[in-house]
């Protein structure tokens, strides 16, 4: 997919372009300019191909109505599954490889794998320029780079929920064995350990069910089958590979798959740490899959400890693996975007997504649209909103088509440690269940061996620390860079009888099953222990018990919070909370210290606790679309606490709130929303879908939850509510600073299934502009039912343009600005017309020449320009942000393929950038003539060499918020030999660029 503006955003992060430009980042420049930031430098060579998947326009099979001549559609009705193994699917997926091969043909490149379901394309070996010739041909959506996905990292989730008991909700529906019956959770992750006892079951036989047991799995052939509760029918395959045969699969475990053709490819077989199969190496997908799905009343014991017994959230549901994620490396796009196609053909009900990028990914990512499709496919997503909290706007898989689920804290087992002047902390501990000393206390920098530095030894890591110094002692560890339990670890091999871990920062506390006694403190207890084990003569003890008082649930320090930028303030994400700290649940063995049971934090613990959640749902309304199921899940949920006890309304932490089971099942109303909802909601942001939707604004998204972004006034809202359970509701709404008023306020529904419509009129009235405003709107019904959303406005300074162009040494420009505000201050930067550098791109230099420009801070915009001597060259350029490594930090800006090629930005953060002039030569195309170009950057903001005069008029204007006023920006002296940029700030940190040619 591409952006509706002019310029075309292409991506560029694929490995080995990623690689290319580390080395433009980092190498030694050909040609530097000394003492010129602000100039681009050259560099010799030219990007090397990259791994790329490419988006064809035509539907996937998931979403396919009809259209081609003499082609069916195969998209399932509303409530039902894909079918991908009927006629019509079979032809419509040759039609659709068939316009992938003359797609790649079309640039000489060839197709290395392949996608028809949930999203149509193919994964190829391209240059930068085939990639780009490619985005621009017709039928072809989106080219993207193939990046890297990592996963995401009361004391009983399951007791805290309200899920056991005898008036839990396992027990209204009918027991564990029933709970999630005939439902198939698709797990997308690391593997499996099939050994575990949470997937404990029969072996699978060749006789087809009983309708006394109609759920029940068999094998037939090579495929196993089982028929579902929504009357569809599962078929997955138990592939062999390492050290996994098909025997590991029974009427528990009902498929296991792996994809790795870009992590085989990348990763030399001397280099890999991990199974080539669907077997779990590192433990993590087998820890969300037992937490989503895993077998009830499971007896825990770990090194001689009884940790009581564990269930997964729907226990009575079936498992499906898809191992896309490799130990150490995560998991490639394509890898995951064919995990993906095959789950939706296989017909799982559910997926858990317990990964992301450490930057938000773009709606129109492979992985996103592949989640797309399977949610009009009926498939429920669940997706772990990241690890990077406590910071803003870390968030990932923010698409409105899945759940992105915060992680919350529990009630953690807690234990002493007792100082040797009397002074008692309490932390987080499973493994301290009898008290320990008194005994020696050190710090780990005290006991280091000689060989350590003193860096390594303050975090315990391996082999830093001296036996003869450290037997006996209770050692004080730092937490970070190394696992939690790999300082225990080393704390035991030293001949350490316990351990102190001490956060250094305000984070989370972790029980973890350590391999010595172990407490772990945090804030001022850490600090104080710290203080104290330098002293000399410390001593300490150990001992069970005691609470720090800590009120839970409570969003996790590490949680990833938003706004979420890509949804542009549309959308609140996270969507909702669920336990995702100190979970217990099976691991795989060899990457838990052989343990079979671990404990482990972070939202990928969360988010399979809801896919857990809709397994439960489609077991009682197996028909319900997946957006409904999320609906009743957030309007049903509850907010967490803060860290002094009281209530969190923090949206951006918690989204909705912490899940509640117990009230769930009776949401009364639900958002729902479709596909062709998501596709107007899309091309609202700008991005072309290539369907032809009409956009939407996209805060009217029918979504379980409010948002307006930069709110000029006042505004309005639409939303359709579905009744569940008939009856009258009332609204009511609480927004502090703004006026609300719903239309209508009562609704009467006499039927399950009827619809109303609604708005909802927001008039600023005392809130403060450009800060955020947090309420909620509450539908209220008979029998306490509460259907509550939560609302986020953020009133706005000012909306203007973000470019305009003027002429001649001397001129000016007029526009309108609209404000939200009844002060603002406008502020006028001198024209900059940056240093023109020499380049030339030649039959031995290739396709393209790389620059790099280094943005320095108070860098506002900016705009660059290549011009190719001759008339008759056309040019593309394209700028790419780097991270601090040289790899891309996000999506590049591709102009068009023209004389004058140009991109602007009308933000520019300090940092390094890659800037790329290309022609539309591609390896394998004769290469027609050496082609000579100008480039130019200009930087405005900056101490750059200005060109003339600037002012802008009014400066300091009277407004009234809502009013337009006219603005002007006016020149003089300026030369006009080459382009030259001016700029027009705002309070809020945006601007206009004004762009000036002769």
């Amino acid at each position: 997919m591409s952006s509706t503006s002019r310029r075309t955003t292409f991506a560029c992060g694929a490995a080995a372009l990623a690689v290319s430009l580390a080395a433009v980042c980092t190498g030694v420049p050909a040609q530097a300019a000394a003492g010129d930031p602000l100039t681009p430098v050259p560099r010799s060579g030219h990007l090397p191909a990259g791994r790329y998947i490419v988006t064809l326009s035509d539907a996937p099979v998931a979403l396919y109505q009809g259209g081609v001549s003499g082609l069916a559609g195969t998209a399932p009705k509303p409530g039902a599954r894909v079918d991908t193994s009927s006629t019509a699917a079979h032809r419509y997926q040759d039609y659709l490889q068939d316009r992938q091969s003359r797609a790649a043909a079309s640039v000489g490149a060839r197709v290395r794998g392949r996608y028809t379901v949930v999203t149509n394309g193919f994964t190829a070996k391209l240059t930068a320029v085939q990639a780009a010739l490619l985005s621009r041909q017709p039928g072809v959506l989106k080219v993207s780079p193939d990046g890297w996905n990592k996963p995401a990292d009361d004391s009983r989730s399951t007791d805290l929920m309200g899920l056991s008991g005898p008036h839990g909700v396992w027990s209204r529906l009918g027991g564990t064995a029933n709970s999630g019956k005939g439902v198939v959770v698709g797990v997308i992750d690391t593997g499996v350990w099939p050994e575990s006892a949470s997937f404990a079951a029969a072996a699978l036989g060749t006789a087809p069910p009983t309708a006394k047991d109609p759920y029940r799995p068999y094998r037939k052939g090579d495929v196993i089958t089982m028929r579902k509760a929504d009357g569809s029918t599962f078929t997955g395959v138990c592939q062999t590979g390492e050290q996994f045969t098909a025997a590991a699969c029974n009427t528990k475990l009902v498929g296991a798959r792996y994809f790795g053709d870009a992590y085989l490819a990348e990763t030399p077989p001397e280099q890999r740490d991990d199974y080539v199969s669907p077997r779990d190496g590192e433990g993590h997908g087998t820890h969300t899959a037992s937490t989503a799905a895993g077998n009830a009343d499971v007896r825990v014991t770990v090194e001689g400890k009884d940790f009581g017994r564990i269930s997964g959230v729907a226990p009575g549901a079936a498992v499906a693996v898809y191992k896309a994620l490799w130990k150490d490396k995560g998991g490639a796009d394509s890898d995951i975007v064919a995990a993906i196609n095959q789950a939706v053909a296989d017909g799982v009900d559910v997926i858990n997504y317990s990964a992301g990028a450490l930057l938000e990914t773009p709606l129109d990512n492979p992985v996103q649209q592949a989640f797309r499709a399977a949610a009009q496919a009926g498939v429920f997503v669940s997706a772990s909103a990241g690890n990077n909290g406590p910071s803003r706007s870390w968030i990932d898989n923010t698409a409105p088509w899945t759940t992105t689920v915060a992680a919350s804290t529990m009630a953690t087992p807690e234990a002493t440690v007792k100082l040797g002047d009397g002074r008692t902390f309490v932390g987080a501990s499973v493994t301290v269940d009898k008290e320990l000393g008194p005994e020696p206390l050190a710090l780990s920098t005290d006991v280091r061996a000689s060989s350590a530095t003193e860096t390594a030894a303050k975090l315990c890591q391996d082999g830093t620390l001296d036996p003869a110094k450290t037997a006996g002692k209770i050692v004080v560890c730092d937490r970070g860079v190394n696992t939690r339990v790999s300082k225990s670890a080393e704390v035991a091999r030293a001949g350490g009888v316990g351990m102190v871990l001490v956060n250094t920062s305000d984070q989370d506390t972790d029980g973890d099953i350590h391999l010595v006694p172990t407490v772990h403190l945090n804030g001022t207890a850490a600090t104080t222990v710290r203080g104290y084990a330098a002293a000399p003569g410390a001593t300490a003890s150990l001992e069970p018990g005691g609470s720090t008082g800590t009120p839970y649930p409570q969003i996790a320090p590490f949680s990833s919070r938003g706004p979420s930028e890509d949804n542009r303030g549309a959308l609140i994400k996270p969507d909702l909370a669920a336990p995702g700290v100190a979970v217990l649940a099976a691991v795989a063995p060899p990457g838990n210290q052989g343990h079979d049971f671990d404990f482990m934090s972070g939202t990928s613990m969360a988010a399979p606790q809801v896919s857990g959640l809709a397994a439960l749902y489609f077991g009682v309304h197996p028909t319900w679309s997946p957006m409904a199921v999320k609906s009743a899940l957030m309007t049903t949920a509850v907010d967490t606490r803060t860290a002094s006890g009281g209530t969190s309304t923090d949206v951006y932490a918690q989204g909705s709130g912490e899940v509640d089971p117990a009230a769930m099942l009776d949401p009364g109303l639900v958002y729902d929303s479709s596909n062709r909802d998501w596709l107007a909601y899309e091309e609202g942001l700008g991005i072309d879908t290539g369907t032809g939707v009409a956009p939407i604004e996209p805060s009217d998204l029918n979504y379980p939850s409010l948002s307006v972004d930069r709110l000029l006034g006042s505004r309005t809202l639409t939303r359709t509510l579905t009744a569940v359970r008939p009856g009258v509701y009332r609204a009511s709404v609480e927004l502090p600073g703004f006026r609300a008023e719903v239309k209508p306020s009562t609704l009467r529904f006499t039927r399950t299934g009827q619809t109303a419509k609604v708005s909802i009129r927001l008039t600023r009235t005392t809130a403060v502009s450009d800060v955020p405003v947090t309420g909620s709107l509450t539908w209220s019904g008979s029998g306490h039912v509460s259907v509550r959303s939560p609302i986020v406005v953020t009133p706005q300074s000012l909306l203007a343009p973000g470019r305009l162009e003027g002429g001649g040494s001397a001129g000016s420009v007029s526009y309108s600005v609209t404000p939200g505000t009844e002060k603002l201050k406008l502020t006028a930067y001198a024209p900059v017309a940056g240093a023109p550098v020499r380049g030339e791109m030649s039959d031995e230099t290739g396709n393209a020449q790389d620059f790099v420009l280094t943005v320095p801070q108070g860098s506002k915009a900016g705009e660059f320009f290549a011009v190719g001597d001759n008339p008759d060259d056309k040019l593309y350029l394209m700028v790419t942000p780097l991270r601090e490594d040289g790899s891309p930090a996000t999506s590049g800006q591709l102009s068009e393929y023209e004389h004058q090629a140009h991109v602007s930005l009308g933000t520019l953060k300090p940092g390094k950038y890659a800037v790329t002039v290309m022609s539309a030569w591609y390896e394998g195309a004769p290469f027609s003539s050496d082609i000579t170009f100008t480039l130019q950057a200009n930087v405005v903001g900056t101490d750059a060499p200005t060109t003339g005069t600037f002012s802008v008029s009014p400066e300091r204007p009277v407004t009234k918020p809502g009013v337009p006023f006219p603005v002007t920006g006016t020149w003089s002296g300026v030369d006009t030999s080459a382009p030259a940029t001016a700029y027009i700030g705002y309070q809020d940190g945006t601007g206009t660029l004004v762009s000036i040619h002769g």
